[in-house]
């Protein structure tokens, strides 16, 4: 449900005034007539034509005349040439004639009365009137629709050609008029359309008139209709529900025609587009069933509410989908000589609206019946959806044979090749295979949040010890993390895919960085690469809502660390397995002992609980989330050691020692304790990559938190501080390096500091132990005032040379939190 915006100032402007007068004007709008006014200053006056207003009408009628003569024309020529003739003519002036006789009329009528089109400046691929655009059918690539598209498409200037077998006087008549004349401009007028076709009613009381609105439907190519019979929707206020509604309201209400509220009309024009009723929808607090609005068109908010809650229906390589119901027929994967019978496919054409996936899996249920499961649809619209079970009961061959021609049908590929192998050779715009693992994805074998307190009083750990591992094997934070990414799709199994598909993406993505350096900046062409990308990108990693990314820094921020945040929930759910079944098991310790970590709660009265209190308040700064203001504090401290990083007694003996913040999500946390820190995925020049392949960590608190915080309803995260050896020689950057600067230290592991725009005061740095250097000291200004980093910044290319000591849970406060005292 979408909630009115009215403004309190608009309400206090229109007053008491409105009150008095609202039922009459109501009335009087509602039943279509004008009724006297009591009040002259009330009634409109009649405008005086001015020399501006008078060309306006004369541009308006023109436009009318030439709509209506080619109309005209188009009745005329359909009674003249049949459309063997009209694919003839199309051929003969270099046009596309294929396609049926609801493609090849208009397109035939357009060429002759406006002149024959010219190729894309793209792709040379034909254009086509769509709606209220001329749009490219052709393909910029392999992976991309072509999506160029202009309201004044290129025209060729000669006359029409008309082949000789084709003898017919009113179009030989027509071209002759038209010689020396030039053809006519079309009018294509996007905004004069968006209710083209839709016939809307006015009920009620309504944030502004009735006549505002209906003033705003016309101009924009609908019609409005005094009566709710046969209206396409009807518009009302959200109030007007509460109030019990009009008459027309009640009726609508029975009709079942949707009612919408004002908003509807107000987006859509801004849009440049009719939005989906149901997404207005005022008369329904809740969505009937049957009627889901696809994920794309809620409000984000109210996406990762549904997503949050919905359950994981396909979990990996093995796993039966959840609405084939076969699961609990005792249903499992069917596999044959080595080959898995099971698979997940996506593929994403932003240049033609298509973000579609498809499973499709082969189910052994007891007594040997064989079922063949196909589901295929738009992502996040689940009613929009093709689904399938066919019982193929002994028939082995058949089944596997069916499954084979249905997968080379969705991708062009062969799928024997592709299973034992990974070969696979994207032919055309076909979907792409998503190489599932097996096992279980971290959301449906992680800990479900009823079984966490059970877990937890089931472990034998250090309390303080359990309650961290409880964290990080529960399905929470990765659902929040994929939701927050918009990659929380239920239907594909985003936290268990193979090493495999994670290297195809990590190819694709420095490929990507490569070819962006040359990319082209002007329109149309800037336009077809950055969309090819991005449909490479969520082709290989789907969304709910996929975009065209454009510069380095989405790319930092959107494809880069989505990856990395992607390949370390695999990593977790590998490690976690399936633990959501019963926890008398003590699965926690289980996880805790595949770690291969010791973790130890630090004694608050210690040392090192003061030393890194102290570290923290000193080099912290509140993070800012839009007007709120966020505050940090110690939960607990875990001192931290592993075999997957370099021990403290083997970095004790390095140089340059430094004891440094590293920010990361929760969902990050368990592979870094797992396997140590991994460099960065790759080199962009924005803040967070542009060391390139690197560990970096920084001597500001205030850095790392902006990477741990979560969210306003989750305030826990976690700091990592680590012993980082810069090397004997440390290089100092104050701007951002380039590529070659950056090959260059990759190679040498030269380690460099980053010069923020804020540094610590170096007169408060004091020495932990061994040689180490704990940068801990007040907030305050560089001098490096136009560098692109706000904190300092350490880069070392060498994991040997970086080891985690402690893990800080914090919990982020609220600062500038006003407190309304009970009444």
């Amino acid at each position: 449900m979408v909630h009115e915006t009215r403004s309190r100032t608009h309400a206090t402007e229109e007053g008491k005034a409105a009150s008095k007068r609202q039922k009459a004007e109501n009335k009087e709008q509602e039943g279509g007539q004008q009724g006297p006014s009591k009040n002259k200053s009330d009634e409109p006056e009649v405008p005086v034509k001015t020399k501006k207003l008078k060309g306006e009408e004369s541009e308006l009628n023109g436009k009318e005349n030439a709509t209506k003569e080619f109309t005209d024309f188009c009745k005329a020529i359909r009674e003249h040439l049949s459309v063997e003739d009209m694919r003839k003519i199309l051929e003969a002036n270099e046009q596309d004639a294929s396609g049926s006789e609801d493609a090849v009329v208009p397109s035939c009528e357009d060429m002759i009365f406006y002149g024959p089109l010219e190729k894309c400046p793209i792709c040379s691929g034909q254009l086509e009137c769509k709606g209220w655009k001329y749009k490219c059918k052709g393909k910029y690539s392999e992976w991309a629709s072509c999506i160029f598209s202009t309201n004044k498409p290129p025209r060729k200037s000669g006359s029409i050609k008309v082949p000789g077998n084709i003898s017919n006087d009113f179009v030989n008549k027509w071209l002759k008029q038209q010689e020396g004349k030039g053809y006519p401009k079309r009018d294509m007028d996007e905004k004069a359309h968006i209710f083209s076709g839709m016939m809307i009613a006015l009920s009620g009381r309504m944030s502004r008139s009735h006549a505002y609105f209906k003033e705003q439907i016309l101009k924009h190519g609908g019609k409005v209709k005094n009566s709710v019979l046969g209206v396409t929707c009807v518009v009302a206020s959200a109030a007007e529900r509460d109030r019990g509604g009009s008459g027309g309201f009640a009726e609508a209400l029975e009709r079942g025609t949707p009612i919408v509220s004002e908003n509807w009309i107000v987006d859509s024009i801004q849009k440049m587009e009719a939005q989906p009723l149901d997404a207005y929808d005022i008369v329904s607090d809740v969505v009937p069933e049957g009627k889901g609005l696809p994920l794309d068109k809620l409000d984000p908010s109210e996406e990762a509410i549904e997503t949050l809650a919905a359950e994981l229906k396909l979990a990996g390589k093995r796993s039966v989908h959840k609405d084939s119901k076969l699961d609990k027929d005792g249903g499992c994967i069917f596999e044959k000589d080595g080959v898995i019978y099971n698979c997940a496919f996506s593929v994403c054409d932003l240049g033609s609206e298509m973000n579609h996936f498809c499973i499709l899996q082969l189910i052994m249920v007891p007594e040997k019946h064989l079922h063949l499961y196909y589901k295929k649809g738009p992502i996040g619209h689940d009613q929009m959806a093709e689904e399938r079970v066919e019982d193929f009961g002994s028939r082995v061959n058949d089944a596997v044979k069916e499954f084979v021609r249905l997968f080379e049908e969705k991708t062009g590929n062969e799928f024997e090749p592709w299973e034992r192998e990974k070969k696979f050779e994207k032919k055309s715009m076909k979907m792409f295979p998503l190489d599932m693992d097996i096992g279980f994805d971290v959301r449906h074998g992680g800990a479900a949040l009823r079984q966490l307190g059970s877990a937890a009083a089931h472990c034998k750990l250090d309390p303080a010890v359990s309650f961290l591992i409880k964290q990080l094997c529960s399905q929470e934070i990765y659902r929040y993390a994929l939701t927050e990414m918009a990659q929380d799709l239920p239907d594909l199994p985003i936290g268990m895919l193979t090493d495999v598909h994670l290297r195809r993406g990590e190819e694709v993505l420095l490929q990507w960085i490569r070819d962006a350096e040359p990319a082209p900046e002007s329109p149309p062409a800037a336009d077809a690469f950055w969309i090819e990308i991005s449909n490479k990108w969520f082709t290989l990693f789907p969304t709910t809502r996929p975009y065209t990314m454009r510069g380095f820094e989405q790319i930092a921020d959107n494809v880069a660390s989505g990856f990395e945040t992607i390949r370390d929930i695999n990593v977790a759910s590998h490690l976690i397995g399936d633990i959501s079944g019963s926890t008398l098991d003590d699965p926690l310790s289980e996880c805790y002992k595949k770690l291969g970590c010791s973790i130890n709660c630090v004694p608050e009265d210690s040392d090192d609980y003061k030393m890194v209190v102290k570290y923290l308040q000193k080099t912290y700064e509140p993070v800012r989330v839009d007007d709120v203001v966020y505050g940090v504090s110690v939960d607990r401290i875990y001192a931290v050691e592993s075999s997957a990083f370099p021990s403290y007694s083997e970095m004790k003996k390095l140089p340059n020692k430094v004891l440094l913040w590293c920010g990361t999500r929760s969902s990050n946390l368990l592979r870094h304790l797992h396997k140590g820190f991994l460099p960065a995925v790759c080199h962009l020049p924005v803040p967070g990559y542009m060391f390139g392949k690197a560990i970096v960590c920084s001597d500001a608190a205030a850095e790392a938190a902006r990477y741990g915080f979560t969210a306003v309803d989750r305030p826990e995260g976690y700091l990592v501080l680590a012993v980082a050896s810069l090397g004997e020689e440390i290089k100092e950057i104050t701007g951002t390096p380039g590529s070659e600067d950056v090959k260059s230290l990759e190679e040498k592991k030269t380690g460099v500091k980053g010069v923020g725009r804020k540094t610590t005061d170096e007169s408060e740095h004091f020495t932990w132990r061994d040689d180490v250097k704990v940068p801990c000291g007040k907030l305050m200004p560089s001098g490096n005032k136009d560098g692109p980093l706000e904190y300092n910044e350490f880069a070392v290319y060498d994991p040997k040379q970086v080891s985690i000591q402690f893990l800080v849970a914090v919990r982020y406060e609220e600062q500038n939190m006003e407190v309304v005292p009970d009444e």
